[in-house]
């Protein structure tokens, strides 16, 4: 536990630095994900902060609240956005550190194994500080873009890949597809270059290729047709057009970039030995 906090502090940290000392204009710069400015992304963070010590804190006052925010499907994040916009750029900036700061204090006093209500399935406490961070890595991914800054990958991407394969069920499930019929192979290299696995080897379904494009496709911040990795079989091929770390509904991903692949790649070469 103390390893993932440690972890969720620097991706924190990472993301404040980018948003220290913007002007209000760039809070307002445009993202990737549609109709969502800097802003919006700041707050969502913010706003989920504070949920999910609600959810560590008072988890039965968490369940009862839970049911009309999932009856509200793909417009509740947006309504959140929509609700936020009239704090100012250093209100909202304090209200993230502020939220961040008392999730982290209050999961640091949790056991890891301790089971918590969220917007999915139930989560130990330690999954929970792994999605904190996975969103933060994500929500920050759509600053970066929208600000030009190019991030350079991280060993904290090992948390975000976990997420990852551990949910390639669940992204058949929030569609009401039947559990996928055959396990996929998942092979990566991670930033320092060495080799991350997970399932059988020789399966004949196989997802291979870099950390880093791996994890913009499960958190559908690049679609498939914007990375370099390899697909093969029919299960590994259905999978990576619905794959979703996230809790929640069905996300609508991302639609490839105009000029394909070799725009999605510039952004990124260098960044990631292989």
């Amino acid at each position: 536990m103390g390893e993932l906090l440690a972890d969720l502090r620097a991706e924190t940290d990472e993301l404040d630095t980018m948003i220290q000392g913007l002007d209000p204009a760039a809070w307002e710069l445009p993202t990737p994900a549609e109709g969502w400015a800097v802003r919006d992304q700041i707050s969502h963070l913010a706003y989920f902060d504070d949920a999910a010590v609600t959810a560590a804190t008072d988890p039965e006052g968490f369940r009862v609240t839970l049911p009309a925010f999932l009856a509200r499907g793909d417009s509740a994040a947006d309504e959140i956005a929509a609700s936020t916009r009239d704090l100012g750029p250093a209100r909202l900036h304090d209200w993230f550190r502020e939220a961040r700061a008392r999730c982290l204090e209050v999961f640091a006093r949790l056991d890891p194994g301790t089971r918590l209500p969220w917007y999915g399935p139930d989560m130990s406490a330690a999954s929970f500080v792994t999605a904190r961070l996975m969103e933060t890595w994500a929500h920050g991914q759509d600053v970066a873009d929208a600000l030009g800054v190019v991030r350079i990958p991280t060993a904290r991407l090992r948390h975000v890949v976990t997420i990852g394969v551990l949910a390639i069920p669940y992204g058949f499930a929030v569609r009401g597809l039947p559990p996928p019929p055959r396990p996929l192979r998942v092979e990566l290299t991670m930033p320092d270059g060495s080799w991350w696995t997970a399932g059988p080897v020789g399966a004949p379904d196989l997802i291979r290729g870099t950390a880093l494009d791996f994890c913009l496709l499960v958190v559908q911040r690049r679609h498939l047709d914007d990375t370099f990795l390899e697909v093969r079989g029919e299960t590994a091929r259905t999978w990576a057009g619905i794959a979703q770390a996230f809790a929640g509904a069905p996300g609508r991903g991302r639609a490839p970039l105009a000029s394909g692949i070799s725009q999605g790649r510039t952004r990124w070469s260098g960044s990631c030995s292989t």
